[in-house]
């Protein structure tokens, strides 16, 4: 049997916080400090003596035995069982787990293995604990994301239908009061979904449900949508809207940096009473790139500069308090936290101001975009002598739409669903398009009807697909020519318009 060793490494092997044991090449042990007793609840002389397997859970034991033998050939100081979860075995049988690093003693022509054993019984706890925290955050976050949607859709569906009954009135009623009590219908509607769509988007910022998914996309091509978009809004107010060509590319989430830039197009028209708002995008340095709005607008005072991004903040002497409610730009402020890009602003009183986001450079080919006038465009049918298949699964919007598409002269056919529509299909091959929600019952999407009437009349069937949801699944979706996507709540004058032009594609 092995000397004890000297008291004064005695003294420090029981002052030692963890439990320390040193065990021969049989496994039996040696020496045991105090902590050893106290963490397995065995008297000090009882230890002493004992074979090493005792100290753990009988089903460990043939394996601790091989794995002791193989240390034994190969002799360092590591940490025992790493990636495994070990356990001790009290004296009164029950189990915690522990970590153990080990250690080789030379005594003379022997070597001793000494083991340090902790009790992490309060850590796994914690890690545990955490864990959980984890999963019951994501399931909240995953609700709150399912809740959003819902919410998106289901509030949307009755300012559709609002939005397409006043349209459909305005073109059905001449008389001027009825016409000036539609006018101011159409504004409250107007405002009620700017509200909506404000709120949604902020709650969806807040609830975490919007993860940024950065990718290398052209900045001409997304100045090209805000071109469309915005112009004949600049327009209808005597204003100019300049938009400089770029060949530069980003990286960064695409639909959120277009929902920052829409918001800022969006105000500086909105705050300019004559003049021009111009878009341009300028290289700060091989990594970072800079687009710029700027307007010849009422202009920020300095002293009112910090106060822009909060919620239902407006500029002082703003013509447009009606218009909105201070929020675009808090959105905009918690996109910019979220893609952590940086938003500055230079302004000045009736001269203008000048909205600068500074993104990463990212990589990809110059795409130049030519438009080109078709000599052999295809004649398509008038309104009165298309037919519209319409998918819609909310009665109220379906009716509403219908009314206003026939009014317009079409041929419609309104279903609920893509058996539906299917089924009609088999029986009139004869459709010119297709206008069709996004969510339907059952898990059904208007991409899954889209593709499926594709397939079924072997045509690459022009469609018009409306949705509620502004989630990036959306902005996702995969487009080609014959597919426009608009969100609702889509203006009556606008459907008609995406229709008249979806026909000559």
């Amino acid at each position: 049997m092995q000397s004890a060793p000297p008291e004064l490494a005695r003294s420090a092997l029981d002052a030692a916080p963890d439990a320390m044991i040193i065990i021969d090449s049989s496994g039996v042990i040696r020496f045991a400090n105090r902590q050893v007793s106290a963490l397995f609840g065995y008297p000090r002389d009882d230890i002493i003596g004992m074979g090493v397997e005792h100290l753990m859970p009988e089903r460990f034991r043939e394996q601790h035995l091989a794995h002791r033998q193989s240390y034994t050939h190969s002799m360092r100081v590591r940490p025992m069982g790493v990636g495994l979860d070990l356990f001790g075995q009290r004296a009164d049988g029950t189990e915690f787990p522990v970590e153990i690093s080990l250690s080789p003693i030379e005594d003379g022509n022997k070597v001793l293995v000494a083991a340090a054993i902790r009790d992490v019984s309060d850590r796994k706890r914690a890690d545990a604990e955490l864990i959980a925290a984890r999963r019951a955050a994501d399931r909240a976050n995953q609700g709150k994301s399912r809740f959003l949607a819902t919410a998106s859709h289901d509030l949307r569906q009755p300012l559709q239908t609002l939005s397409l009954l006043n349209g459909n009135l305005r073109r059905l009623l001449v008389e001027p009061q009825a016409a000036q009590i539609l006018a101011q219908q159409e504004i409250a509607i107007g405002a009620m979904s700017r509200l909506l769509n404000a709120l949604l988007d902020i709650s969806k910022l807040e609830s975490g449900a919007v993860k940024p998914d950065p990718s290398d996309f052209a900045v001409n091509a997304l100045f090209e949508e805000l071109r469309l978009e915005f112009a004949s809004l600049a327009d209808n107010k005597g204003l100019g809207f300049k938009v400089t060509p770029s060949d530069v590319w980003i990286r960064s989430d695409r639909s959120l940096v277009e929902q920052i830039l829409k918001n800022l197009v969006s105000n500086a028209i909105k705050y300019t009473r004559q003049g021009w708002v111009a878009l341009r995008c300028l290289c700060e340095s091989p990594s970072s790139v800079r687009i710029e709005v700027i307007d010849t607008g009422i202009g920020i005072a300095a002293d009112q500069l910090h106060h822009i991004y909060d919620e239902f903040y407006q500029v002082e002497g703003s013509p447009h308090s009606s218009e909105g409610y201070g929020l675009g730009l808090s959105i905009v402020q918690r996109i910019v936290t979220l893609l952590d890009v940086k938003l500055g602003v230079q302004s000045e009183v009736n001269k203008g101001s000048v909205f600068a986001l500074s993104l990463p450079a990212g990589h990809g080919q110059a795409v130049g975009h030519v438009l080109r006038k078709s000599a052999e465009r295809p004649v398509r049918p008038a309104p009165d002598q298309a037919h519209v298949l319409l998918v819609e699964d909310h009665a109220g919007v379906r009716e509403a739409t219908r009314m206003l598409l026939k009014s317009e002269g079409y041929q419609v056919t309104a279903v609920a669903s893509m058996a539906e529509a299917l089924a009609h299909a088999a029986k009139n091959p004869r459709l010119d398009l297709l206008v069709t929600d996004y969510h339907l019952q059952h898990g059904e999407t208007g991409m899954q009807v889209i593709e499926a009437l594709r397939r079924a009349l072997h045509t690459p069937l022009r469609a018009l697909l409306m949705t509620g949801d502004t989630s990036s699944a959306v902005n996702e979706l995969p487009r080609d020519p014959h597919l426009r996507i608009a969100s609702k709540p889509i203006h009556a004058e606008q459907l008609l318009a995406t229709l008249r032009e979806l026909q000559n594609v």
